[in-house]
């Protein structure tokens, strides 16, 4: 019986310490998803001050929208790691009360069994009594035995009492807690409720500027499909120079170490939101219209330099009508392309370092001082999805 306690307070403890990694975890996720949120916000202020509704400000309000789910979800899921902990501290209390009941009636058996064994004499006199030395002697050592049992049965019931103390005060701690999570996730419902109509309101004034909205799009296009041609051109010509035939040894090792870095890659950009996810992509407004993106869009504001997410060579440096200039970067096999920059530090053949500045991301003036940044990871000719290889923590 007391193994099987002992269990129940292992269980017990195990799910608390298992708690308290992951309500750390949840905590610090919140924590950086809600600085993303000020940021965001601070994005959308300058931007509404331009009183000009945009595809882009669209765009903001959809990842505050997302990020603001992030923390719901987060929420939810501490909640129910304390309703978890709350239901196995309730099993656990539920069995030690029945276990003590069951301890309780032992020791009062044992109690009588003693006092019936002794006839209701005290213990010098039960030793006294005995008919001979042997006799005595057996008696005492009854007597020690009963008094020990009934000493660890004493301890055991104390030992139970105060662990079923300690686990109702948890109880009504986490009660607490869920109480304070609760009231934090109906705020955050509310704030979603309001950016959700938000985001509806732009929707609705943009589907009114179809034919703009189709221009830009097309638009978006061609600058995707210059870049393909330029990715395209750079292959060919070290095809038919033979400059990369096959990777020198240092250059494999930049392209390995690439590749182990997946997922860890810093940012192109110091700060900033990702508006534009890689892939096909529903349009924000226009209904039944997709995009195929070879990229995403980072949006920062202000002064914003570009970086280098790895080592490796400029291979690349161009201008793109409409998108400023495009620097390409060769790491071994794997190719990194930043676009819409301007005051370009780099040229064709420089080497460069992780998180080395190459320029800076244009800034829109007219456009809430904006500077959105499109980033492309590419294997040879095969695009990937640079949310797969940057790091999460930006």
């Amino acid at each position: 019986m007391k193994s099987y306690i002992l269990l129940i307070i292992f269980l017990g403890q195990s799910l608390a310490l298992i708690y308290g990694q992951s309500k750390g975890e949840l905590e610090e996720r919140r924590k950086k998803t809600l600085e993303e949120i000020t940021y965001v916000d601070n994005l959308l202020k300058e931007t509404s001050k331009e009183k000009n509704e945009s595809i882009d400000e669209l765009k903001i309000i959809g990842r505050k929208l997302n990020l603001r789910e992030n923390v719901i979800d987060g929420l939810r899921e501490e909640i129910q790691l304390l309703s978890d902990r709350i239901s196995l501290n309730s099993l656990a209390i539920e069995m030690m009360e029945n276990d003590m009941l069951i301890l309780k009636q032992d020791y009062k058996k044992a109690v009588l069994n003693s006092y019936r064994s002794s006839k209701g004499r005290s213990e010098i006199s039960y030793i006294l009594s005995a008919k001979d030395f042997n006799q005595g002697y057996k008696r005492l050592k009854y007597l020690q035995q009963i008094t020990k049992y009934r000493r660890q049965e004493t301890e055991s019931i104390m030992d139970l009492k105060r662990e079923i103390e300690t686990s109702k005060k948890k109880q009504e701690e986490d009660l607490g807690k869920i109480s304070d999570l609760k009231s934090k996730e109906e705020q955050q419902k509310y704030l979603l409720q309001s950016e959700q109509k938000s985001r509806q309101k732009i929707v609705n004034s943009l589907s009114s500027k179809e034919q703009q909205l189709q221009r830009e799009l097309a638009e978006k296009k061609r600058i995707a499909r210059k870049i393909e041609n330029e990715i395209a051109k750079l292959l060919e010509e070290e095809k038919k120079s033979k400059v990369n035939p096959e990777l020198t040894p240092e250059m494999k090792l930049i392209s390995d170490n690439f590749a182990e870095n997946k997922g860890r890659l810093p940012w192109p950009v110091e700060k900033g939101v990702i508006t534009g996810h890689f892939g096909i992509q529903e349009h924000p407004v226009l209904k039944y219209v997709t995009e195929n993106n070879i990229d995403i869009e980072i949006t920062s504001f202000g002064d914003t330099p570009v970086r280098s997410v790895f080592n490796g060579v400029i291979s690349r440096v161009f201008s793109i009508r409409g998108a400023n200039m495009a620097v390409i970067i060769r790491h071994g096999k794997y190719l990194t392309v930043y676009m819409n920059i301007i005051n370009v530090r780099v040229k064709q053949g420089d080497k460069v370092e992780t998180k080395q500045q190459i320029g800076k991301v244009f800034r829109d003036t007219e456009n809430g001082d904006k500077a959105i940044l499109k980033f492309i990871v590419s294997e040879e000719r095969v695009y990937l999805d640079p949310e797969l290889w940057i790091s999460k923590k930006n």
